[in-house]
């Protein structure tokens, strides 16, 4: 099945370029002028991913962000909607504030369109790839954590965690190797396969988002430590 893609931006020249690239590469592709309107759209296609640029005439893109995360649940077939932001290229407090409203990736302004496909394709990837159940338990447990690979579903104690599909890799990565001490760059490096860039700090939201969904206390954590000048660990034993 041809996996959908949603474009909400304002610049119609530059949205008619992406569609074009990205119907060429197999995807469906919508576009939508504005937040009210993709935000319609959104209900009526049913998207994969949405690309969100975050400069609309109509509505702050950080609220059209908060909305698309708000609808999706259960029974509304949006749970699993991803969202990749284009940020304004040196604006790192959109993006931060992105990332902590769910916001799965982000891809400054100007870019070129391959990279923007190559962001796409990982975003996705996390998101539905099949993991082969060959010579691995794909449910590990921690206590009352748990954290089934599979169907990509984390719960503690029975409830279920609301994670985004990038950040159920970062706990993975991190629960592979409990009791690993990981510096940032190793943890990005682990998930996206490829260096950090020197000054993105969006590991530390990320982590912030999973311990506020994991943590019995997210300011006293106990599954996930920050070892300080260094990185994070994940450990071993716990509740």
């Amino acid at each position: 099945m041809t996996q959908q893609l949603l474009m909400i931006e304002d610049d119609s020249r530059l949205a008619t370029m992406v569609g074009e690239y990205l119907r060429q590469s197999g995807y469906g592709f919508t576009h939508a002028t504005d937040g009210g309107k993709g935000l319609e759209a959104l209900a009526a296609c049913k998207p994969d991913l949405v690309i969100l640029d975050l400069m609309l005439p109509d509505m702050d893109g950080l609220e059209v962000c908060r909305r698309i995360k708000g609808l999706g649940g259960a029974n509304s077939g949006l749970a699993r909607t991803a969202v990749l932001m284009l940020t304004a290229k040196g604006d790192p407090m959109d993006r931060i504030v992105g990332l902590e409203i769910g916001a799965d990736d982000y891809l400054p302004k100007p870019f070129e369109p391959r990279e923007l496909l190559a962001r796409i394709r990982a975003v996705l990837r996390r998101g539905g790839e099949a993991v082969s159940t060959t010579g691995s338990q794909q449910t590990m447990r921690f206590g009352s954590l748990e954290i089934d690979r599979d169907a990509r579903v984390v719960s503690v104690s029975g409830r279920t965690c609301e994670l985004t599909s990038y950040q159920f890799d970062l706990l993975v990565a991190l629960a592979e190797r409990a009791g690993r001490v990981l510096s940032r760059d190793q943890i990005m490096e682990a998930v996206r396969g490829r260096e950090l860039e020197a000054f993105d700090r969006s590991i530390d939201v990320h982590m912030g988002r999973i311990r506020s969904a994991i943590e019995l206390d997210a300011k006293n954590p106990k599954r996930i430590l920050t070892v300080r000048g260094v990185g994070y660990v994940f450990a071993k034993q716990q509740d």
